[in-house]
């Protein structure tokens, strides 16, 4: 934010605060106000940078064959060996798992609150979370970066992945960088507020309802620090909890796939039977 508010520069405690009374307004509210404000708030954001994406394919559709034939080439040549393709892809993974938390049972706490006759289908519906921001935007944004050649621009040597999607973006679109900050904001704050929701479900279960002031507090005070620290240890430990969480899930998924085939086959066997009224008609 500090690229649209530059006086927030050196202001970390100021940006930290504005966020501790934003998720506190939410989060008091409980699973309601925190569904309606994520379910505001991430599909306008994704539609806006969509549609930044498309305007900027289309108006390079002809370089599109040439993009992805770059990135496949260069992600299996001998140069992307030398210059650590295991360790890119370490980092890949670790940025994708903490965007669309894929595997480590984040989401299944969300879901398991919805109000659905069909479990089947609400299991559907989660399927479309990571599809959409793996499949959908993350190509969207590589094919970006590739045909406006930031990517190789020694002036953005330095960038990290938000400077330089920003500078490719603004390379077509001037203006663009100032939304994509505030997307990125907005992204964040439904993160927060979704994270919190899941923590005060385990919080719950362990210590119970009594104490979940407590769980509140101290996730508001985390976010106060996040914004006042470096922001590396802040991501490294970020991820070795997705770790943590990610790796006994496995395990249950591994011993649950045959419970989700059996469930999945009955849904598919009673929806073609006429025994489930498909969505679009029950609406």
């Amino acid at each position: 934010m500090a690229s649209v508010v530059p006086w927030l520069i050196n202001r970390g405690w100021v940006y930290g605060l504005i966020l501790v009374g934003l998720v506190t307004l939410v989060i008091i509210g409980g699973i309601q106000r925190i569904g309606l404000v994520a379910g505001t708030i991430v599909p306008v954001m994704c539609g806006i940078y969509i549609l930044a994406s498309l305007w900027i394919l289309m108006l390079n559709f002809s370089t599109i064959p040439s993009a992805i034939e770059t990135i496949v080439t260069e992600a299996f040549s001998p140069q992307a060996v030398e210059g650590g393709l295991i360790g890119a892809l370490v980092q890949g993974l670790r940025r994708s798992t903490f965007t669309n938390e894929a595997g480590i049972g984040s989401s299944a706490i969300a879901h398991a609150a919805a109000r659905t006759e069909e479990p089947v289908r609400e299991g559907i519906v989660a399927l479309l979370e990571p599809f959409i921001v793996t499949v959908v935007i993350c190509n969207m944004t590589s094919l970006v970066l590739v045909i406006t050649g930031v990517y190789k621009n020694p002036e953005f040597a330095n960038f990290g992945g938000a400077e330089m999607t920003a500078a490719a973006f603004g390379s077509v679109i001037s203006w663009f960088p100032i939304l994509l900050a505030i997307s990125v904001f907005f992204f964040a704050f439904s993160t927060m507020i979704s994270w919190s929701y899941y923590g005060e479900i385990c919080w719950d279960y362990l210590f119970g309802s009594r104490t979940l002031i407590v769980y509140k507090v101290l996730f508001l005070i985390t976010i106060f620090i996040g914004a006042v620290a470096n922001p590396e240890p802040v991501i490294n430990f970020s991820d070795s909890m997705l770790f943590s969480m990610g790796l006994p899930n496995l395990f249950g998924i591994y011993f649950l796939c045959g419970k989700v085939a059996t469930e999945l086959k009955d849904y598919m066997e009673r929806l073609n039977s006429g025994k489930i009224v498909p969505v679009t008609q029950s609406s």
